[in-house]
């Protein structure tokens, strides 16, 4: 691993006065994650949160759009009691500052509304040029989790990096980088080792491995059952998911098989085709490929080895939304100069599942 450039305390607090300035004239803060937040998301809401409510006279509060639905990441919430709420249930008129954490604005993966702006933007993504209007943004692309970011400046603002918030951000670095083995930098490694003697690790260990439901060996028989390989692609149609971020889990998940250096997981859940894949080559730009890929279909965003998309398809009918699903997948299999070697559709032709 490359030393990427260290952040000295002087610098850390230097950043901290910015953030508190960026919130001035007003007292109340939403943080909003991506829709559907992954642990990383989630442990960065809650370190800003916690954070934040150092300040004087400032609350905040945590809000998501869409659902948290792997086992590991509503473990994650339901064990560290994190205090997150659907965005569905906030009144956006009675917060003064909107921060946005692990997404950015215009990304099309949060639920910051149209006529609304972020004072605050903090993320690991590539910088969007919508980023650069917010009065405050930290934007580390180097980084391999938004959690390391807000590690830093828990250390600048003296706060102790230990129980609850330690075990969230700890944990959320090694899921978003793999345990340091995914895009990990130096000054991520930096992080996990602060954090390290202060978390849970009994408590890491049942988040880790939670009890999985009967929904996701339902999910994970039908997508075997439908899962090919062209050359080093692993390529896998999930039907209709029981909740949005299983074609990234399915995605880890298949880039484990032997001899795949790409994986490619796509679904429907409710109006919206997802997709999700992951590379194990590291300089791959993963997440400028799914960006060709998709178009103006949709929206796409991502990492080096990591990435995903979001395609709308609500009018689209049944058919129609299964010949635009093989469609982006030989779009993909195009991109990476794979041969269809069987020749025709990649796709077996989706059964009728009612949703589940």
């Amino acid at each position: 691993m490359t030393r990427q450039t260290g952040e000295p305390r002087a610098m850390g607090t230097v950043r901290l006065s910015e953030l508190k300035a960026a919130l001035r004239g007003g007292t109340r803060l939403l943080i909003l994650t991506h829709d559907n937040p992954d642990p990383d998301a989630l442990a960065s809401a809650y370190a800003l949160m916690r954070l934040v409510e150092t300040f004087d006279g400032m609350s905040a509060r945590i809000g998501f759009g869409g659902f948290v639905g792997r086992a590991e990441n509503r473990t994650m919430v339901r064990e560290l009691g994190l205090p997150i709420t659907p965005t569905r249930m906030v009144s956006f008129e009675d917060v003064d500052h909107i921060a946005l954490v692990d997404t950015q604005p215009g990304s099309a993966n949060n639920s910051l509304p149209e006529d609304r702006e972020a004072a605050i933007v903090i993320d690991h993504h590539p910088l969007r040029d919508q980023t650069r209007l917010a009065p405050f943004h930290d934007v580390r692309a180097e980084c391999g989790a938004t959690c390391t970011i807000l590690t830093r400046y828990l250390q600048a603002a003296g706060i102790a990096l230990e129980g609850m918030l330690a075990t969230a951000l700890f944990y959320g670095i090694q899921s978003e980088t793999q345990d340091l083995g995914r895009e990990a930098t130096e000054d991520d490694i930096e992080a996990s080792l602060a954090l390290y003697p202060g978390a849970d690790r009994a408590l890491i260990s049942r988040i880790r491995y939670p009890d999985l439901p009967t929904a996701y060996f339902r999910s994970l028989h039908r997508s075997l059952e439908r899962t090919r390989t062209r050359g080093p692609v692993v390529i896998s149609y999930l039907g209709f998911l029981d909740y949005p971020d299983l074609v990234a889990e399915l995605a880890d998940f298949y880039l484990r098989l032997r001899g795949s250096l790409w994986s490619f997981c796509i679904g429907q859940f409710q109006d919206d085709v997802l997709i999700s894949i992951r590379t194990s080559l590291p300089d791959a730009a993963a997440g400028d490929l799914l960006h060709r890929v998709v178009g103006a279909d949709g929206s796409a965003g991502g990492h080096g080895m990591m990435a995903g998309a979001r395609i709308p398809v609500g009018e689209l009918s049944a058919e129609d939304t299964r010949l635009k699903s093989e469609e982006l997948v030989n779009r993909f299999i195009k991109e990476l100069g794979v041969e269809d070697e069987a020749g025709g559709g990649l796709l077996d032709p989706p059964v009728s599942e009612g949703g589940s």
